[in-house]
């Protein structure tokens, strides 16, 4: 058995970088640490990378990079094909189904994903253990649809004593 690793981050595409950076830092409290940038196809080491991954012809791209208290980190980025569009949530399909943060203050988390342009998606705040531990938590969505869950307390915390026995 090999030991657990470490998460360094997760990349999000965005129609809409500047409005990215904005809900990302201010609705959900993340760092910026590099603000949105160009990244153009040439043959440095990033232009390079993104030849791997992208393949031949991909031109450029914005990117901007933050982290959450905890050091994770959260890539933005705005491709010029990138249109806006809400897709139908169809969470049974293969692929990211949401991301989760954690705040003890659910409701005021809300306010702020609801003031910059987010929405919450379930009616209420619902709690793991009613009536016998704090553990809270609601799924919201960001500007572009993309689901964003809220934990009041940690992960470890809120499934060690088996939330669904």
């Amino acid at each position: 058995m090999t030991a657990p690793v470490s998460f360094s981050h997760v990349g999000i595409t965005v129609p809409d970088l500047e409005k990215g950076v904005e809900f990302y830092s201010k609705a959900l409290g993340l760092y910026v640490i590099m603000g949105p940038t160009t990244v153009n196809h040439d043959d440095s080491a990033i232009g390079q990378m993104c030849d791997d991954v992208f393949g031949e012809g991909w031109g450029s791209f914005r990117i901007a990079h933050l982290a959450t208290a905890d050091g994770i980190g959260f890539e933005l980025f705005e491709f010029p094909k990138t249109e806006p569009e809400r897709r139908p949530f169809e969470y049974w399909r293969p692929g990211l189904f949401h991301l989760c943060v954690q705040d003890p203050d659910l409701e005021g988390r809300i306010r702020l994903i609801e003031h910059y342009g987010g929405r919450q998606r379930m009616q209420q705040v619902r709690s793991y253990y009613p009536g016998q531990k704090p553990y809270r938590m609601i799924y919201c969505e960001d500007p572009f649809g993309n689901i964003v869950e809220i934990y009041s307390h940690s992960y470890e915390l809120t499934y060690s004593a088996g939330a669904y026995v």
